[in-house]
């Protein structure tokens, strides 16, 4: 396969990059040539066969893309919340099962061990986390409670100087090469704690999630716990019930949004240079108004987005955000980068379904991520009872 070269140029419309300080952007194109140099070259053919580059893991750690707003003493990068999202638009745009490694580690794995965790779990997990060395994943989906965690069904049982854990979970990223897994169980009261379960617990597989059209280079997987013997200093023991496990998709959340914009940034680019270059009726494809109409709405919403997150980031890094505007960010994002994948997807014509481009690919990704850590659905409905004050739900 010929390697094909990554030709990127972000778009800035209203020169939000002056709203970034020099280490904003030092971060965001330190992550930008590594997609070009070690993922834009691959992932094609990882995608295509269905396969997790595992390589990445390490590249990730040594990069610092892994948990960037942990504290440095833990291996973090003690950054603010614009660095991170900056760096979860870069991997996005290479693809979005990158980013998802990334997303999975920092905020559903290291930053409720960091958050929620004594001293002793965090001197053990995040700096093995942050290096890349570890892998971890979160198991919070069951194969029957999706968007209504509460009811989930896994659960710990006393039994002394440790609980057992039993129940399974679904759709987790990471799973199949996690050493790692931050898992979301009720006890005997049915309140709902975070367990750390670790690879070679008896009991605790991680089954492999075959034939997805999506997020085909990510590993998928599910946890099975069976009478799983989990020692009670694994129980993380600064949290209890759902605002655990809300609280880190929160943060996943937030770097969503920043991310799917990558996505949505490389299907413009891909299309604008594409209609320049592309000849019907002897001129430029790129001259006629439904094409221009097409770039014209992409680069709006780009623009748009950018503003919105760099205001969230600012937000986040102040401690004032809060979890529904970080909600309407994600579904933003996902609603937009969706829609400008389509369009490119369409500029492109028959070459828009090869893997010689990579809209298709972010297409496929994208109607995954328009999924996971609250659908579209749900997360208007988060908009709705914050605006309303009436609960949807119930």
């Amino acid at each position: 396969m010929s390697v094909k070269q990554d030709l990127f140029q972000s778009p800035d419309y209203f020169l939000v990059d002056e709203l970034l300080t020099e280490e904003h952007k030092l971060i965001r194109d330190a992550v930008r040539s590594y997609v070009k140099k070690e993922i834009s070259p691959i992932i094609e053919d990882y995608a295509q066969k269905a396969e997790f580059p595992v390589q990445i893991v390490k590249q990730m750690g040594d990069l610092g893309c892994f948990g960037p707003t942990v504290p440095v003493e833990y291996g973090g990068g003690g950054l603010d919340y614009i660095s991170y999202g900056l760096m979860m638009q870069e991997l996005e745009r290479g693809d979005s099962g990158v980013r998802s490694t990334a997303s999975v580690q920092g905020s559903l794995v290291m930053y409720p061990i960091y958050a929620y965790g004594n001293e002793e779990q965090r001197k053990k997990y995040l700096p093995k986390l942050a290096s890349g060395e570890w892998l971890g994943c979160f198991g919070l989906t069951e194969p029957n409670h999706g968007s209504d965690p509460s009811s989930m069904l896994t659960n710990i049982k006393d039994a002394g100087d440790h609980v057992i854990l039993n129940g399974s979970k679904m759709w987790i990223s990471n799973a199949p090469y996690s050493q790692v897994a931050v898992v979301w169980a009720k006890d005997e009261e049915g309140i709902v704690r975070g367990v750390i379960v670790e690879r070679g617990m008896e009991g605790f597989s991680t089954p492999t999630t075959h034939g997805k059209w999506s997020l085909r280079a990510s590993a998928t997987g599910e946890l099975v716990f069976d009478n799983v013997k989990v020692p009670k200093e694994n129980i993380l023991p600064n949290v209890k019930g759902l605002k655990g496990p809300l609280g880190c998709l929160t943060k996943a959340r937030y770097g969503i949004a920043w991310g799917v914009l990558g996505a949505a940034m490389d299907c413009y680019d891909t299309a604008l240079r594409y209609s320049k270059e592309r000849i019907q009726f002897d001129r430029p494809i790129a001259g006629f108004q439904l094409q221009q109409k097409k770039l014209a709405e992409m680069i709006t919403e780009i623009t748009k987005a950018q503003l919105l997150n760099w205001r969230l980031g600012v937000l986040m890094s102040e401690g004032r955000a809060t979890p529904q505007q970080v909600s309407m960010a994600k579904r933003n994002s996902c609603e937009i980068a969706t829609n400008i994948c389509r369009d490119a997807r369409q500029m492109l014509g028959g070459m828009g379904i090869t893997g010689e481009y990579s809209v298709m690919r972010h297409m496929m990704n994208l109607e995954s991520v328009i999924t996971y850590e609250g659908t579209h659905d749900i997360h208007l409905l988060i908009t709705g009872m914050d605006v309303t004050g009436i609960n949807a739900f119930k």
